[in-house]
Order: C-alpha cells, then sequence, then structure tokens
C-alpha cells in the first residue's frame, strides 16, 4: 500500500521559532488539516539553553533582542526560499516588550526580508479574533516563567487594542515547558477565570495549551484562544486554506478572517 510523503500537501506555511523550542511547531502540527504542511526554522533567543532548559523566569533583553535583526531576519530570509505561502512568527512576549506598533513594524520588515509572502503574529491575530467575537471582557493568561513585569506588558497589549482586561495572570504551574500538563491547565483556568470575562486568551508560543481548548471552551461558554491556535488560523488565512477544516480546537476556527 501506499504512503503519504509529505509531497502531496496542498499548502505550505513557516513557522519561525526559537532555537531550542519544540512546541510551537508540535502544536501546529497536531490541530493542522493534513493538507497543511508545517515547516519552522529556528532563531537564536538567549534565554534558552540546550533541552529547551530555561530559568523560572525569562528575562525581558533576550525577549526584545529576539524580534530585532539580525537572528530572525536571517531565519525568515531562509525560510521563504521553501515553498510556503505564509510565515508566522511564533513568539507571543515579542509583541508584549515591543507593543502592537513594533509588532506590526516587524512583520512588515520580516514580509519585506520573505520577498513579499505574508507574515503573522499571534497577539495580532488573537486581537482579531476577539474582534470577531464581539468580546470586550477579556482573561489574559500566561505562561508560568512569565514574571510579574512581563505579565503586566500583555494586559497593556489587549487594553491597547481597545479590551478590558478584567483578569491577568501567570498560570499557577510548574515553571517548566516539559512538566506542563493539560489537566492541571485546564484545572486552573476553570479555578481562576472570572464568570465576567467574556473570552480567554492564553499567551505563550511555547506553552503547552491547545490540547485543552475545546474542553475549556466546553466547560466555560466562552471563546478560548491560545498562541498556537489563533497562529494557525492566521497562517491558514494568509496561505488561503479553509481554517473551517480544523476541528477540535476551538471557536476561531468558525470566524472568517478579515484579510
Amino acid at each position: 500500500m501506499w504512503r503519504a510523503d509529505g509531497w502531496d500537501v496542498k499548502w505550505r506555511v513557516g513557522v519561525l521559532v526559537p532555537h531550542a523550542d519544540v512546541c510551537p511547531e508540535s502544536e501546529l502540527r497536531a490541530a493542522a488539516p493534513p493538507e497543511v504542511g508545517i515547516h519552522a526554522a529556528r532563531a537564536p533567543f538567549g534565554a534558552i539553553r540546550a533541552g529547551g532548559k530555561m530559568d523560572a523566569t525569562i528575562p525581558l533583553a533576550p525577549v526584545r533582542a529576539f524580534a530585532e535583526p539580525p537572528g530572525v531576519d536571517d531565519a525568515v530570509g531562509l525560510l521563504a526560499a521553501a515553498p510556503v505561502q505564509a510565515i508566522g512568527f511564533g513568539f507571543t512576549s515579542s509583541a508584549y516588550v515591543i507593543g502592537a506598533a513594533g509588532e506590526e513594524a516587524m512583520l512588515v520588515r520580516l514580509s519585506e526580508r520573505a520577498g513579499g509572502l505574508p507574515v503573522v503574529s499571534p497577539c495580532a491575530a488573537a486581537a482579531v479574533a476577539l474582534r470577531g467575537f464581539g468580546s470586550e471582557r477579556v482573561a489574559v493568561i500566561s505562561p508560568p516563567w512569565f514574571d510579574s513585569e512581563l505579565t503586566e506588558l500583555g494586559a497593556g497589549y489587549y487594553r491597547a487594542a481597545g479590551f478590558d482586561v478584567v483578569f491577568s495572570a501567570p498560570a499557577d504551574l510548574p515553571s517548566d515547558q516539559h512538566m506542563i500538563k493539560p489537566a492541571d491547565l485546564y484545572t486552573w483556568v476553570v479555578h481562576n477565570v472570572p464568570d465576567h470575562a467574556d473570552a480567554v486568551t492564553i499567551g505563550g508560543n511555547g506553552f503547552r495549551a491547545i490540547g485543552v481548548i475545546e474542553a475549556l471552551e466546553t466547560e466555560l461558554g466562552r471563546p478560548v484562544l491560545t498562541a498556537n491556535q489563533v497562529l494557525l488560523w492566521a497562517l491558514m488565512s494568509a496561505a488561503g486554506a479553509e481554517p473551517k477544516t480544523v476541528t477540535g480546537y476551538g471557536r476561531v476556527f468558525e470566524l472568517p478572517h478579515p484579510g
């Protein structure tokens, strides 16, 4: 019997990730339909070590530096040489640090380096999705390795986008990517998100969260957006694929992306 060899996918999308982080491409591949190929390019991130090890909290300086030339620019230039239709910036916290204006300037710069390919990001995509849902009161949840300053910058990102942030905190879970268990994240979110929040965002592309979306939306009765989920939604839309073909990973894939 013939087996699929990966060459017959209809769309291919790329994702830029910190050099020792495997979570973004793993979650994207888990959620993406078979006809969408996922291809990663790695860029140096000064706060992560071999094996994906990090300190208990990540410092802001390397977070900011990840969004600056030359590392991520060189990575996107190489990735754009592959037959991909869109590229995603798989690193939430840079947008928190540089703000929406800095994020937009970065995406324009990277798109130019990619020869005009669309480059999308999770934070900008989350803001678009929240508006699509008509959400106003947002709970912003960060990974446990975000300190209070980075967490507040995340809340500030959404406030600046016009949302009322009614809750903002890092999840009280082990500060280690390898120790995050979906059941523990589910329990923490259910016990901590206030009833008056009409949407939940879970930031951090290195935060293992995509597997809890459907269960949380069922329990909470509200949209739940995670970094890699909304990145895939934006990537598929930019590439010309139909997001509605994704099932089991949240209501966002039922929304039309405005471009």
